[in-house]
């Protein structure tokens, strides 16, 4: 059930998205920002840890989840360090998986040859 759960969630995010970018026409980028805002936004209310515990991958996957992590990171590393935990906070949980994408575009770079 847990895999019917995680696959109709992340469909209805990637739904959402694609909604944006055919019917209301935002560029990807602008949709892509404007799911990272709703993930942030649906952590701050509380709404997005109860999601991730019904769905699973299904909500820890798409985009929304990165501005869940950034709400969530800040919000934990204000509470220990104060103000300047909110940005330390935001560093600290994203870090890794920016790096990641950042070490694996390089590595695509050598790997496949750009067309321009």
């Amino acid at each position: 059930m847990i895999f019917l759960s995680a696959f109709i969630v992340g469909g209805l995010i990637c739904v959402i998205g694609q909604i944006l970018m055919d019917v209301v026409k935002l560029t990807p980028a602008h949709t892509m920002s404007t799911l990272v805002v709703a993930g942030a936004v649906l952590d701050g209310l509380g709404l997005y840890e109860p999601l991730i515990d019904f769905a699973g991958a299904g909500a820890t996957v798409p985009i929304t989840s990165f501005g869940n992590s950034l709400v969530h990171g800040a919000m934990a590393e204000a509470e220990a360090s104060g103000i300047i935990g909110v940005l330390t906070g935001i560093f600290e949980v994203t870090s890794a998986g920016i790096s990641a994408a950042i070490i694996f575009g390089f590595f695509a770079s050598l790997v496949f040859k750009p067309k321009g």
